[in-house]
């Protein structure tokens, strides 16, 4: 049964249907995700379940003022900061950026759509995807953005944590007790583990410092406590979830606006003349 949350699925279209549901001021939206180890609480797709689940409730929100459809869920990403965890898949940097532009020129190809939103819930994919982004407006003329539900959700609500909040924290699990309550397993925490506040400056410098990259893992145990990079998830409550799903949908509208206007001023084909070298 096609239920409201899930009702603009591109892949629960017809190929007819396609041609005369999506037009050119159509905007695809395509969810990102990881399988990688979040905490003994959160399940290996955490990120997967908040890009894809994010996405409809967006296509829902804007109902009437954007045509957004959601795709299927790309469910890997990289990982490598993880990858010392049962569990966590990662796949290889040129694998994935090949990947998602080639996701995204069959989108094109195969649709009149010359927008595409990638909704990104996992932190490791950020620096790629601005470079694919860019790659993808040279190459292909296409107007696209990245929104990343947790950092404009977290940017709006203030959150009760002990640390910035990187990985399977409060921000996280909130995010998943409003989504998928049935899969977060605070009971699995271990009651005598609470976050160490002296992680607070290696935080700062190895993940958070925009001077200086450095590669870092959630098994150090000057950044995390059982894989979390962030406050005590035991503070998160659906409550606190559906205040940051609300604040990222209301930040995420700036973006579509921008989406809109900037493809009234050409279709992919005109942009790709733009670009061309010339003869």
């Amino acid at each position: 049964m096609t239920t409201p949350s899930n009702r603009r699925a591109f892949a629960a279209l017809t190929a007819p249907r396609v041609a005369a549901e999506l037009g050119e001021r159509s905007v695809l939206c395509l969810p990102l995700g990881s399988v990688e180890q979040h905490g003994p609480h959160l399940p290996l797709d955490t990120d997967t379940v908040i890009a894809e689940q994010f996405a409809h409730r967006l296509a829902t929100y804007v109902a009437g003022r954007h045509d957004l459809w959601v795709g299927p869920a790309v469910p890997y990403g990289l990982s490598p900061e993880h990858a010392r965890t049962p569990g966590t898949i990662t796949l290889d940097l040129h694998l994935y950026a090949t990947l998602i532009i080639t996701l995204v020129t069959e989108y094109i190809r195969s649709t009149r759509v010359q927008s595409l939103l990638l909704i990104n819930g996992h932190g490791g994919n950020r620096g790629v995807l601005e470079a694919v982004v860019n790659q993808l407006r040279h190459s292909h003329g296409v107007t696209t953005c990245v929104l990343h539900p947790a950092a404009l959700a977290a940017g709006r609500v203030p959150i009760d944590s002990e640390l910035p909040e990187v990985h399977a924290g409060v921000l996280e699990t909130a995010l998943m007790l409003a989504l998928d309550p049935d899969r977060v397993r605070l009971d699995l925490l271990p009651s005598e583990t609470v976050p160490d506040p002296g992680q607070r400056q290696a935080v700062g410098r190895l993940v958070l410092d925009r001077g200086v990259t450095w590669p870092w893992t959630s098994d150090d145990p000057a950044l995390s406590t059982g894989g979390v990079i962030g406050g005590d998830p035991r503070k998160a409550t659906p409550e606190l979830g559906q205040k940051l799903l609300t604040a990222a949908l209301d930040g995420s509208v700036y973006a579509l606006n921008r989406i809109d206007t900037d493809s009234s001023r050409g279709t992919p084909e005109t942009l790709r003349r733009h670009h061309a070298p010339h003869a």
